[in-house]
């Protein structure tokens, strides 16, 4: 999750990755149990014909109980499982915000929130587009694609 503050603003991103791909929205503030809901709601609609299998760590919006009545309602169509506690090292994404980190904002410093949020974006979607990076996040996870 990226966050960067202005002046008592905040910038955030929900992101997910699928063995292939980077999906992401940006919120403003923190990322909450609502705005998972919204983005799993993103997601169940571009992945319509498809289980989907949700691997989360344990940040409280995912345990939320808007989370889990949200899920409750899906009948099958999504399978949620809970990364170990304390283990980013088994989080695929954790390896996309440490190389978007080093790589892709290093050094950075906008002058309003306006211009972190553009060049943000346009550097996830940079990210997006180099197809290689999405299954090496899963190698240093440790996990096969």
């Amino acid at each position: 999750m990226l966050r960067h503050s202005f002046t008592g603003s905040k910038l955030s991103v929900v992101a997910g990755i699928t063995f292939h791909n980077l999906y992401f929205k940006f919120v403003p503030g923190s990322v909450r149990a609502p705005e998972v809901v919204a983005f799993l709601k993103t997601l169940r609609h571009h992945f319509a014909a498809r289980p989907l299998l949700i691997v989360w760590d344990r940040l409280q919006a995912h345990r939320s109980r808007l989370v889990r009545d949200d899920l409750a309602t899906q009948k099958g169509g999504l399978q949620l499982e809970f990364l170990p506690a304390y283990a980013p090292e088994l989080n695929p994404v954790e390896y996309l915000w440490a190389h978007w980190k080093q790589h892709e904002m290093p050094n950075f410093s906008p002058k309003d929130f306006a211009e972190l949020s553009t060049v943000a974006r346009a550097r996830l979607r940079r990210t997006q587009r180099r197809k290689a990076l999405v299954p090496a996040f899963w190698k240093h996870a440790g996990l096969s694609c």
